[in-house]
């Protein structure tokens, strides 16, 4: 048996979020609320929020601060806005970009596993304008499908979420005929894990073996890329490319999160040992197990620190990376107990 990884430690985000959201950036753990609020981040504060089991006083609020903030960003068409300044004033547009499938993402996971009933509630109302449209962009659709396979495993027959699914795995790419690159793009960029992730929801929802083994075999392949000497080397901020040197850093928190998040659905299909081993290796990486042997957390408080670089590490603590952390400890916390 594994000895028990940490418990998520809300004290950071809490510090980090007033009545109208959660500050996008932080000076190391001072909140700097002249940047503003994003739907990305109250997305993922959503997710975090809801499916963190027993939740009380505090973390019950970040759910509803993130409910109503999604709410608001919203146009009637569905699509997104994505940042907000201080004063409650949007900075952009509606759009069906990765802020939309992001929020789909996050309402779909409240609508199925918030523990507050108005929260759940407000999100399927949420849901269903959301989900009257489509993106471009493959990440905004990957995560809007993973919004929509959440909704549809506590309402099978909820026909917004169905349809929008289907429509996601209508356009999921091939993958490259070369066997030592099957990735379906030329480079690895951002919130990979995604890709494969959403094709093995999509599968299960829609009685797809193809589809979700398609995704299980991507993911494989990018746990054992993104792995050098026994520990995750992650995608750095400028991607990389089957030539590109090892290590390659800047290396983000939520590159780290995303491929928690596929683990932990993977081992949800298919019972190979890779899939919990990713898990903790995820866990670990924010504990120090990583190309520059640094914790890029602060245990006390459960801020994620913002990025791991060749020379050390950014010691920002954003919404971004702390919700990157809180995330990956909430899967490890599944898998601590699991023979290896």
């Amino acid at each position: 048996m594994t000895a028990a990884t940490p418990a998520p430690i809300f004290d950071h985000l809490l510090r980090m979020t007033d009545h109208r959201g959660t500050f996008e950036h932080a000076c190391f753990a001072d909140p700097r609320p002249e940047h503003g609020y994003c739907a990305d981040d109250m997305s993922r504060v959503l997710v975090v929020a809801a499916r963190q089991p027993k939740t009380e006083g505090d973390v019950r609020r970040l759910a509803s601060v993130a409910v109503r903030f999604l709410n608001e960003a919203q146009a009637l068409t569905g699509a997104c806005r994505n940042r907000m300044d201080v004063a409650g004033r949007w900075a952009d547009e509606p759009a069906f970009e990765d802020c939309w499938g992001r929020c789909v993402w996050g309402l779909g996971t409240a609508a199925a596993r918030s523990e507050v009933g108005w929260v759940r509630q407000s999100a399927i109302v949420q849901f269903d304008r959301a989900a009257q449209g489509r993106s471009i962009w493959p990440r905004a659709m990957a995560f809007a499908a993973l919004g929509a396979a959440e909704l549809l495993t506590v309402d099978p027959d909820h026909r917004a979420a169905r349809a929008l699914i289907t429509d996601y795995a209508a356009t999921v790419t091939e993958p490259s005929s070369n066997p030592a690159w099957p990735w379906p793009e030329a480079r690895l960029t951002y919130a990979n894990a995604v890709l494969a992730e959403a094709m093995i929801a999509a599968g299960v929802v829609l009685d797809s073996p193809p589809l979700w083994q398609r995704g299980l075999d991507l993911l494989e392949w990018l746990v054992d890329y993104e792995t050098a000497d026994g520990h995750l080397s992650p995608t750095p901020v400028a991607g990389r490319g089957p030539d590109d040197r090892r290590p390659g850093f800047d290396q983000q928190p939520i590159e780290v999160s995303t491929l928690a998040d596929a683990c932990a659905r993977a081992a949800a299909v298919d019972a190979g040992a890779i899939w919990t081993a990713g898990v903790r290796a995820a866990a670990a990486w924010f504990q120090g197990a990583n190309d520059a042997s640094q914790p890029m957390w602060d245990p006390e408080t459960g801020g994620g620190f913002d990025g791991l670089q060749a020379n050390g590490v950014n010691r920002n603590q954003g919404a971004e990376s702390t919700l990157a952390v809180l995330s990956t400890l909430q899967h490890a916390q599944n898998f601590s107990t699991v023979p290896q």
